[in-house]
């Protein structure tokens, strides 16, 4: 199986070969932690996972790195107002982001390194940019000097003019260039900062990236992802840092996700029209959710809507029911977690060319969708339930039908499993008395707790509704 990506630097799909197959090195630009994250943030989280995923199912040996950023002005801000120490607040909404995308179904980093704990690397990496000619100090503090590194935008694609024109650039007296970043900055007595050559200050945001990937993963890295907002400046900036201090390619393969859309903009907080995942995990399981979000392709804008939620319900519900119908085999208590340590040889080669296509994951939802059929047309109990391990490995790249397929229909329930199992009896003695009204009643009654039936051959089955639907009549 070939894996292709699309390469933000070259603008074209190329064929990924890591640098060393025992060992690809991939790093995403994780979250500045002083809220909780929207669920924007969780799209780079999810579709990365994805992709952490068929890496390591391929190579095996893979080290993600998905970093913390812990210090930031708006941390300082954010700190200042709650009355928590900088610190303090950094720690609680790094948890919480923690919390919020394992309920996704993603996967903790082999490492996640935090600003604060790399400000030695970071002072020693930006030393070596003005032993290099590629940084200067001024006024207390350190700047990266655009027009020494002639690569610059290469990245991006954007001219200088485009760069000064499309960029809010800070015009400041001690700037060479007005394109100049920082690397370092003075830090005033309430604000958090360390001693270094040039004072107390503090670093920069985009030096941060360049040093800790130096740190876990080295000076040539084979991929680096994160949202296409960060393309330039932040991920423009890490190149000419890199590039420049260690005199070699930085990045082979740069990836991008696409933003959310919500009511067609752009969801950021500085709109307010912030939609956090801690609020939608009060109203749908984790598991919908990242099914939304895999609904789009990566690099694409997704329209983020309540219809959107809708089909991912409904599109689980036809996956965890090609696994249902087959409840009283030998896969009934296997789920997509079982399949963890799957060999190449055991996916489902449509959901693989898929995946291999630039991450292509509707077609790989759609090739799961086409396994659940062919689950249902099976001529036998053995060839359903090799169709239900494809199913079920497929769904582990894909990180889910991650519980029991019984456990996923009964989940929510507000009524005692033993008295929903109770009613169940006395409706199916009502219907043997032909009393149709009493079994519509108590289809009813259960319906208006959020408890649907199911008739099949094999006798009545019950689900938790996601929402109270028309339940139609026993005497049809």
């Amino acid at each position: 199986m070939d894996i292709h990506l699309h390469n933000t630097r070259s603008g074209r799909r190329e064929r990924f070969e890591p640098l060393d197959p025992d060992r690809v090195t991939m790093y995403l630009c994780g979250p500045t932690v002083y809220n909780l994250v929207h669920i924007g943030n969780a799209v780079p989280a999810v579709c990365f996972d994805v992709l952490v995923r068929l890496l390591r199912l391929k190579y095996g040996g893979v080290r993600f790195v998905r970093n913390i950023t812990d210090v930031d002005d708006k941390i300082n801000a954010a700190a200042l107002a709650s009355g928590e120490s900088i610190a303090e607040l950094a720690d609680r909404y790094a948890d919480a982001y923690r919390e919020d995308v394992r309920a996704l179904g993603v996967l903790d980093p082999d490492v996640e390194p935090r600003a604060t704990e790399h400000i030695g690397e970071i002072v020693a990496m930006i030393g070596e940019l003005i032993d290099g000619g590629h940084a200067y100090a001024a006024s207390g503090h350190v700047l990266f000097h655009v027009p020494s590194d002639p690569n610059y935008g290469s990245l991006s694609h954007r001219s200088l003019k485009d760069m000064i024109d499309g960029a809010r650039v800070e015009v400041a007296p001690y700037k060479r260039d007005p394109k100049d970043f920082v690397l370092w900055k003075p830090s005033t007595p309430e604000l958090p900062g360390w001693e270094s050559p040039w004072g107390r200050g503090r670093p920069g945001w985009h030096i941060e990236c360049s040093a800790m990937i130096r740190q876990h993963l080295g000076r040539t890295i084979d991929i680096h992802a994160g949202g296409n907002d960060l393309t330039f400046p932040h991920h423009e900036n890490e190149q000419a840092q890199s590039t420049c201090a260690h005199g070699m390619e930085f990045v082979r393969f740069w990836l991008h996700n696409g933003m959310l859309s919500f009511g067609g903009t752009k969801m950021s907080k500085s709109l307010g029209n912030v939609v956090t995942i801690r609020g939608l995990l009060g109203q749908y399981p984790g598991e919908v959710l990242r099914y939304a979000l895999l609904l789009g392709h990566y690099r694409q804008t997704l329209q983020w809507e309540d219809r959107l939620l809708v089909q991912a319900r409904a599109s689980l519900d036809t996956l965890y029911g090609a696994l249902r119908d087959g409840d009283e085999g030998q896969n009934a208590s296997l789920t997509a977690l079982d399949f963890a340590d799957a060999t190449l040889e055991e996916m489902p080669e449509t959901v693989l060319q898929a995946l291999g296509d630039d991450l292509n994951t509707p077609r790989a939802l759609a090739a799961m969708h086409s396994l659940a059929a062919d689950v249902h047309r099976a001529g036998s109990a053995d060839e359903a339930r090799a169709l239900q391990r494809q199913l079920l490995a497929g769904g582990w790249l894909l990180g889910l039908l991650t519980t029991p397929a019984q456990e996923y229909f009964r989940a929510g329930a507000g009524m005692d499993e033993a008295e929903i199992e109770r009613r169940i009896q006395e409706r199916r003695q009502a219907r043997a008395d032909r009393d149709f009204a009493r079994a519509d009643a108590i289809r009813d009654e259960l319906a208006a707790q959020g408890i649907e039936l199911e008739d099949t051959r094999d006798g009545t089955r019950w689900r938790a509704a996601a929402s109270t639907q028309s339940s139609g009549s026993d005497s049809d």
